[in-house]
């Protein structure tokens, strides 16, 4: 049987490696070609020797392969880390096609995987739950992917976007084969000579790929990443989110489905610990966006109007059809019996009229003038809903589903704004703008000097004050001439581009609730919330967002909202302004500052906490934003697990969560892949929402997670926060330093130029740990807290003790997916590697003691999980994963080497710019070849 299994691996994994082997083969020739024949070889002599030395554990081959890179020239260094970079990036490409391909192969055979909408509402009708029970759900529901930005994201969108050219011809190329089964060649060349043709098309892509420049040169501005994330839009979420949706109402008997899944972004309103963030990067991220939506929507239409030659002469139309088509500007005899034709071309002329008004753009085609634009999206829909009644009402359903229908759900979802920009400031920075208006008005000299009690009482008397702060004729310091600038700029951008152009005010560090009541003053300055707080019309346009981080903010965000709540006129206030109550939870700053385990403990107790305040303020909705980036140790992991884990009754179809760093390029560069991402999302949700038990953990379940959270927490802070020396540890044996260099983000690397962990940002504290390959925000601190369990009633409560972690490994979602979390986690760690870093450590004992406690911690977190779970290997139930890291690991295993080699250079300045473009490379091809590490 064993056998007979192994068998069938190898022949599912065939494609896989033919697709590796392929890109390989080419990138060698590319390499061979441009650099020579000479450094060929000797990428290929280290490519066995890291190969030899994984795969057979050979130390004869690890020693020979070290000496070899130490000896290498800064150009070799540089040449060869280009290679295994560029290799890492392929091998995910091929990876990717090999996921959808294994995909369509168990849909064809009938075997949806979890995390479907197929298998989902599968579940759904066997519990009993029809299709109006769904889609009702659906209509109150609320899901938001959130894309952001973060000194993380290495990838640069030229070579996304070479790389996406590279998987749409990994496509074709199985399209070919896949015509060819059953002919044979001899009879019929046409497969040979496109395989022929497609190969010559990979290695045209492949060579661009070597010959474009991996890293940036300069500083990435907010533009840029601006404009990195909207590069997934046209490919990706324009259009496989309508197809998502189409594909709901088709399993729901074409019930249908109210537009509940929108995008969000970040980038250009956070402006927490980002002084490049401003009003006008505000008015350009909403803008560019505008302008992405509007040109997706001009060439849908256009391409609309050459599918819909329909003559009047042959098929009549509705009279509104009559009517838009009479509207319309075009005269052209030419197109008189064509009535969708003509209406179309008036449409897309007020489409090509809005572009210009709302972006100042211009559109590439003008059958006729730009004119007439519409006032908002609605506007436009309306006339598409025209075309299709038309059409419905002359038997022409058939003409509707390829292109209008899908045309009509984009612009439901996104609008002339295409995402929600949410912005975000730290709660500091709002006080600051509150004190120096208080003082300036006379009002209060030392607000900030004043405790909570009475900053509520004093912000509370403004809010009822129909009277602006500001003082006319007055001088303001430029940080609260900005602040107010972006409070003011959010009111203009909501009238021009609609009110879900921005919808929330994420308050970052919120610790008290005057830090609520400030952003609502400041909204009242500006316009944004109408009448006075007693008034019983008043209502505010920003849905103001609490965002709680470290492990003490999280355990007062309850009795936060509680007192916020029960301040008079609040709870009306929020339930005319649409009875939606945003929460943020930090998954980065909790984790480290309290570590894997408490991190996780601490927000499943706050969102049960916060459940049972909003069920009390009824029929005000509670929506959890999740603060996760792409490591595990910042919330990371599979997104359908994650959501599932969710403590009973927290999600209820509302639940926005951001998509941060490598992860986006990983989820969403590829349509395909990122059509499976959102559908993982939908379907977790629909199961969270109508399928999981409402009941709470069992008592003993909580009982022991809560001894082990304190546990976990006391290990975690005793290394990293106690032990003498740790921060130089980190400088030292990590590149912390280089990443902070990197042109990889627009924000700071830290809060404050220190050295302290405290004041380090939590996303590039992650990424130095996966860089280093410790991953040690992803697990530390879980094996001591287990061994401290099982030990706490002696050898006669061992057995016992195991025993109920056992069963809560098997049944109790939240334990069991932190468990695979990090098992995943550890599987990607390497000590070995690890230790090769700590080597740049100059002092000795602290390089010692510090290591020698990484790797106690780990060997007792290996052991744990192996109790807990059964499973004495890594990854025993995740066999793609496995796949993944025996493919990828040898190939990443030599950057880590040479980044160690010129981190070593660099820092005893040989600060060559080769040396830093191949430290600087080296970051990119394991952040690539490890993915989730954003």
């Amino acid at each position: 049987m064993k056998t007979d299994s192994a068998r069938k691996s190898r022949d599912n994994e065939r494609p896989l490696v033919e697709d590796i082997r392929l890109l390989g083969r080419i990138l060698g020739d590319v390499i061979r070609e441009q650099e020579g024949v000479t450094a060929f070889e000797l990428i290929e002599q280290i490519r066995k020797l890291s190969v030899a030395f994984r795969r057979d554990a050979d130390h004869d081959a690890d020693k020979t392969l070290k000496k070899l890179l130490k000896g290498l020239s800064d150009d070799q260094t540089v040449s060869v880390i280009r290679a295994f970079t560029y290799f890492s990036h392929l091998a995910n490409l091929a990876e990717d096609r090999h996921h959808i391909r294994r995909r369509a192969i168990h849909e064809r055979a009938g075997n949806s995987q979890e995390g479907s909408i197929d298998v989902a509402l599968s579940r759904l009708r066997w519990a009993g739950i029809g299709p109006k029970t769904i889609a009702n759900t659906l209509a109150h529901s609320y899901l938001s992917p959130v894309l952001t930005a973060h000194p993380t994201e290495v990838q640069r969108k030229s070579i996304l976007d070479a790389e996406r050219d590279i998987a749409r011809l990994l496509t074709q190329r199985d399209e070919i084969k896949a015509r060819a089964v059953g002919v044979d060649p001899k009879k019929d060349m046409l497969t040979p000579r496109e395989l022929a043709a497609n190969e010559a098309q990979l290695r045209a892509r492949v060579l661009q790929l070597w010959q474009t420049r991996l890293v940036r040169s300069s500083k990435l501005t907010v533009v840029d990443e601006i404009d990195n994330a909207l590069s997934y839009y046209e490919p990706t979420f324009l259009r496989e989110i309508p197809a998502l949706y189409a594909e709901l109402e088709r399993e729901l008997g074409n019930q249908p489905v109210h537009s509940f899944l929108r995008m969000g972004h970040w980038i250009g309103g956070d402006r927490d610990g980002n002084p490049n963030v401003t009003a006008q990067t505000m008015v350009q991220a909403v803008s560019r966006q505008a302008d992405v939506a509007l040109r997706f929507y001009l060439t849908e239409v256009h391409l609309l109007g050459a599918e819909l030659s329909l003559s009047g002469l042959l098929v009549g139309c509705s009279p509104a059809m009559q009517a838009l088509a009479d509207a319309s500007p075009d005269t052209s005899e030419h197109r008189q019996d064509e009535p969708y034709r003509r209406a179309l071309i008036g449409i897309y002329a007020r489409l090509a009229a809005t572009l210009t008004a709302l972006t100042g753009g211009e559109a590439t085609r003008h059958a006729v003038a730009p004119q007439n634009p519409y006032r908002n999206a609605a506007e436009f829909l309306a006339d598409l809903r025209t075309i299709e009644a038309s059409l419905l009402s002359r038997h022409g359903a058939t003409l509707t589903q390829q292109r209008l229908r899908p045309l009509m759900r984009a612009v439901d979802v996104f609008g002339f704004h295409l995402a929600t920009l949410d912005l975000r400031q730290s709660s500091d920075k709002h006080e600051e703008v509150i004190t120096e208006l208080l003082a300036t008005a006379r009002i209060e000299s030392h607000y900030a000097g004043l405790d909570e009690n009475a900053k509520r009482a004093l912000l509370l008397r403004l809010l009822a004050d129909a009277r602006p702060l500001r003082v006319v004729g007055a001088s303001y310091s430029a940080h609260t001439q900005s602040e107010l600038a972006v409070f003011e700029t959010a009111r203009t951008l909501r009238q021009r581009f609609g009110a879900q152009a921005i919808r929330h005010y994420i308050i970052s560090h919120t610790e008290t609730v005057s830090d609520l009541l400030e952003v609502l003053l400041l909204q009242k300055e500006v316009g944004l919330l109408h009448g006075t707080l007693d008034d019983v019309a008043c209502t505010t346009d920003l849905i103001v967002v609490p965002l709680f981080e470290t492990i003490e903010d999280l355990r007062n965000a309850a009795p936060i909202m509680r007192d916020y709540y029960a301040l008079p006129g609040i709870r009306a206030m929020v339930q005319r302004s649409g009875a939606e109550q945003d929460v943020m939870l930090g998954y980065s700053d909790s984790n480290k500052d309290g570590g894997i385990f408490t991190s996780n403990w601490e927000l499943y107790r706050t969102e049960i906490a916060l459940v049972a305040l909003f069920d009390e303020l009824a029929p005000i909705q509670l929506r959890l934003f999740h603060g996760r980036g792409g490591t595990v140790g910042r919330g990371g992991g599979p997104s359908y697990q994650a959501i599932l884990a969710q403590p009973p009754g927290t999600v209820r179809g509302q639940i926005r969560l951001t998509e941060q760093g490598e992860v986006i390029a990983s989820k969403y560069a590829n349509p395909e892949i990122g059509r499976r991402n959102l559908e993982t999302l939908v379907a977790a949700t629909l199961e969270a929402t109508l399928l999981q038990p409402t009941k709470p953990a069992a008592t003993a379940y909580l009982q022991a997670a809560e001894a082990l959270s304190r546990a976990s927490m006391a290990a975690y802070r005793a290394l990293v926060y106690d032990t003498a020396g740790f921060a130089d540890y980190f400088f030292g044996a990590t590149p912390i330093r280089e990443i902070a260099e990197l042109n990889i983000g627009s924000r700071p690397a830290s809060r404050k130029a220190t050295q302290k962990i405290e004041d380090l940002r939590a996303i590039p504290w992650g990424f130095s740990w996966g860089q280093c390959r410790l991953t040690l925000p992803g697990w530390y601190g879980f094996g001591s807290a287990v061994e401290d369990f099982l030990n706490a009633d002696g050898p006669k409560g061992h057995k016992e003790r195991l025993a109920l972690l056992q069963k809560m490994a098997r049944n109790w979602p939240f334990f069991k997916t932190l468990l695979s979390n990090m098992d995943m986690v550890l599987a990607k760690s390497d000590l070995a590697l690890g230790s090769r870093y700590a080597e740049l450590v100059g002092d000795g004992k602290l390089r010692k003691k510090v290591f020698t406690q990484i790797e106690a911690e780990w060997q007792r977190t290996v052991q744990a999980l192996a109790q807990l779970t059964g499973e004495k290997q890594r990854l025993a139930g995740n066999a793609a994963l496995q796949r993944s890291i025996r493919h990828r690991f040898p190939y990443i295993d030599p950057l880590h080497h040479l980044q160690v080699e010129l981190m070593r250079r660099y820092r005893a300045g040989q600060s060559d710019e080769r040396v830093r473009r191949g430290i600087h490379i080296s970051i990119n091809g394991i952040a690539a070849g490890l993915r989730n590490t954003g």
